[in-house]
C-alpha cells in the first residue's frame, strides 16, 4: 500500500520528470492566406450532435451516437489520403494508447473521422487494419472505428468541435491543424491535446475524468488531486497549491501520529 508520503515523492518525482524547457516563442513571420483558416478552437463542455450519420468501415451507416453512451471517447479528425500529417497524428495516438494500461473497446472508444467526403469506407477498412495491428490489441476491433460522410454531416461535426480545416485544390490536400479530443459517454467535449506526441498520463488522466472517475484506479485520484488540466496548452500541468496542501496535511497526519506514539509510551512506561 503506497503511503500518503509515499505518494506525495511520487507526485514531485513526476513533476521533475515530466517538466521540459519551454524554448517556445512567437514570430513576426507571416501566415499564408490558407492557414489563416486552419486551427482548433476549444468548445469544452460543448454537446457534439449525436444523431449525424456517417458510414463505417464496412460501408454500413450509422450514427454517431451508436459509438457513445457508456464509455469516454477519442475523436479524431483526418483523412485516409493523407500524406503527411494524419499519419503522423494517428501514429502519435497509437503509440499512447500502447502505453496505457486502458484499453479501446474496454475502457473507452476511439472514433475517427475523415474530414474528405470522398474518402471510401475501403479506404477506411485499409486504415483501420493497419493500424489494428500496429496498436496490438484485439479488443480494439470493436473499439476504434473508421468513418467516412457526407459533407454536411462532416461540416456540423468539425464546426461542434472547434476543428477548422481547408482544401487546397492547387495542393488536392487538406490543410487542418493536429490533435486528438476527449468526449464524455453523453457526447461532451472534455479535453483537448494538441500537436502529434500525447503524454499517456495526460491521456489517461483525461480518460478517468471524462469518464467521471468510473475507471482507473485509486492512485488515479490521487493524481488529479495534484495535476490539473490547463486548457491553454492543452496538458496537465502540477497543481502547487494542491501539493502543497496535501505536503501540510501529511506533515500534520506525521506529527500527530508522531505524538500519539509518545503518549503511549509514557503511558506504558508509568504503568
Amino acid at each position: 500500500m503506497i503511503t500518503r508520503r509515499g505518494f506525495l515523492f511520487l507526485c514531485l518525482l513526476s513533476a521533475l520528470l515530466s517538466a521540459q524547457p519551454s524554448g517556445a516563442h512567437h514570430t513576426a513571420q507571416h501566415t499564408p492566406d490558407i492557414l489563416r483558416e486552419v486551427g482548433i478552437e476549444q468548445r469544452l463542455q460543448a454537446q457534439i450532435p449525436l444523431d449525424l450519420v456517417f458510414r463505417d468501415e464496412t460501408g454500413r451507416q450509422v450514427q454517431l451516437g451508436d459509438y457513445f453512451g457508456a464509455k469516454p471517447v477519442i475523436l479524431t479528425l483526418a483523412y485516409y489520403n493523407c500524406p503527411n500529417l494524419c499519419t503522423l497524428v494517428l501514429n502519435g495516438l497509437v503509440r499512447a494508447l500502447r502505453a496505457l494500461s486502458f484499453t479501446a473497446g474496454e475502457q473507452f472508444t476511439v472514433v475517427t473521422l475523415s474530414i474528405d467526403p470522398r474518402d471510401t469506407p475501403a479506404l477506411a477498412a485499409a486504415k483501420k487494419a493497419q493500424y489494428l495491428r500496429q496498436y496490438g490489441s484485439p479488443a480494439a476491433a470493436t473499439g476504434w472505428h473508421f468513418l467516412t460522410g457526407e459533407s454536411e454531416a462532416i461540416q456540423r461535426l468539425t464546426d461542434a468541435v472547434g476543428f477548422r480545416y481547408t482544401y487546397d485544390a492547387e495542393q488536392d490536400q487538406f490543410a487542418h491543424a493536429s490533435g486528438i479530443m476527449l468526449l464524455t459517454p453523453q457526447g461532451v467535449l472534455a479535453r483537448y491535446f494538441y500537436g502529434i506526441e500525447y503524454a499517456p498520463r495526460d491521456l489517461r488522466l483525461g480518460l478517468v475524468e471524462a469518464a467521471a472517475n468510473r475507471i482507473g484506479s485509486p492512485i488515479d485520484q490521487l493524481l488529479l488531486y495534484c495535476y490539473h488540466y490547463d486548457p491553454r496548452t492543452g496538458r496537465y500541468s502540477l497543481g502547487i497549491l494542491n501539493v502543497i496542501r496535501l505536503a501540510g496535511l501529511v506533515t500534520v497526519l506525521t506529527l500527530g501520529a508522531f505524538m500519539g506514539l509518545m503518549f503511549r509510551r509514557e503511558r506504558i512506561r508509568r504503568t
